[in-house]
């Protein structure tokens, strides 16, 4: 059915001042804009990376709130890096049933090698994690190493922290 158009002149001269106006814009929009661009789907969206929590300043709430969406974002995609590592190894474990031990050694040290990493950096910070946190926990794990070597090595003995 037909648009019955506009009822009064006030309505036809508010649609006419409308067309006038909006009409060529639309036109140029499909007919110069749109096949001149590149089309992105959505999910291939790439975000600039902004400042890390120890570059803001104290007061920037902007600028800590970026921070935060950011480390939010690297923790997502290194949960999923972690996701198809797994994914990875228990579908060589399965498929390779009797001979995974030797067939899937080398996805088992790189799923364990992410997996120590990812603790590393994202364990014990629970669910609601921020990036001032987890900067502090870097920060702290920086100055343990520094007191006593590497994570996993072992303590100094008295004779090592003597000398220094």
């Amino acid at each position: 059915m037909p648009d019955p158009g506009p009822q009064n002149t006030f309505a036809a001269f508010s649609a006419a001042v409308y067309n006038m106006i909006d009409k060529p814009v639309i036109w140029f929009r499909e007919r110069v804009v749109e096949p001149n661009r590149k089309h992105y789907p959505w999910y291939h969206q790439q975000f600039r990376r902004v400042p890390t929590i120890d570059q803001c300043y104290t007061d920037d709430y902007v600028c800590i709130y970026e921070a935060d969406a950011q480390f939010k974002r690297d923790k997502l995609v290194d949960n999923e890096i972690l996701s198809i590592l797994r994914g990875r190894f228990e579908d060589c474990v399965l498929y390779e049933a009797p001979d995974h031990m030797t067939k899937c050694v080398d996805l088992k040290d790189a799923y364990e090698k992410a997996a120590g990493n990812w603790f590393a950096k994202y364990g014990d910070l629970g669910a609601t994690g921020k990036a001032k946190e987890c900067y502090m926990k870097q920060k702290h794990r920086l100055l343990w190493e520094r007191r006593h070597g590497k994570v996993g090595s072992g303590m100094k003995t008295k004779e090592e922290s003597i000398e220094e």
